[in-house]
């Protein structure tokens, strides 16, 4: 099994936001990779083919954050 590249869409609007989504991203087991952008306001997120894209938006979500849409290896997935 290979990798996994979810995108998301955040609504951020300062340093602290972005910051609280990198936090529990950064806690995540399985995640390989992450970045967190403020100024496009998404988050990108390579993780182990173990974790799947609801765990990923589930975490993102308990920051607070509005998820507006989100990407599971290039397709469009309900937020």
């Amino acid at each position: 099994m290979s990798d996994h590249h979810y995108k998301f869409n955040v609504s951020m609007s300062c340093g602290g936001c972005s910051g609280a989504v990198e936090r529990v991203l950064k806690k995540l087991d399985g995640v390989k990779e992450y970045n967190v952008s403020l100024e496009t306001q998404t988050a990108d997120v390579t993780t182990e083919a173990a974790l799947d894209y609801a765990t990923v938006l589930e975490k993102i979500k308990k920051t607070g954050k509005t998820v507006n849409s989100g990407e599971a290896d290039g397709v469009s997935q309900p937020v």
